[in-house]
């Protein structure tokens, strides 16, 4: 499974907003220059962390965006239900569009559910405040390895 970009961005944003000292106020400018990422895209990353209930944003000289509740209280699980449009791994889950020819024999399906629910219990698991700790950082060597042994 892969998250989508809107998803990633949306979950950085939330982080860098967690890192801030109290009040935790901060520009869309400033999250894109420290990101390096387009301004455009997270003012509509922000639009829609806004009207979820993640952020909020005040207008004006002073203004800007921070978190709408603690960053302990934000489900990491949470956010990408919010953020991803599609969750569904296989074709067969989404049960309105399935057009898959082997429904009736397949095997598969029972363990794809099982895998993208423990997925989703993992994420469940952590906070933003998790998340946004730089302590528990992981090393992703060990992940590159494994991705250059694949045929």
């Amino acid at each position: 499974m892969q998250l989508t970009q809107f998803t990633d961005f949306s979950l950085r944003l939330l982080i860098y907003l967690a890192r801030l000292p109290e009040p935790g106020l901060a520009t869309i400018s400033e999250i894109a220059d420290y990101y390096q990422i387009s301004r455009n895209h997270l003012v509509k990353i922000a639009n829609s962390l806004t009207n979820q209930g993640f952020i909020m944003s005040t207008r004006g000289k002073g203004g800007g965006i921070q978190l709408a509740r603690p960053a302990y209280t934000i489900s990491v699980g949470d956010v990408v239900r919010q953020t991803e449009l599609n969750m569904n791994l296989v074709e067969c889950f989404d049960i309105r569009n399935n057009q898959c020819r082997l429904i009736r024999n397949c095997f598969l399906k029972a363990t794809l559910y099982e895998a993208q629910h423990a997925f989703m219990a993992v994420l469940d698991k952590y906070t933003l405040a998790d998340a946004a700790s730089l302590r528990g950082s992981v090393d992703l060597s060990a992940l590159s390895a494994d991705q250059s042994q694949k045929p």
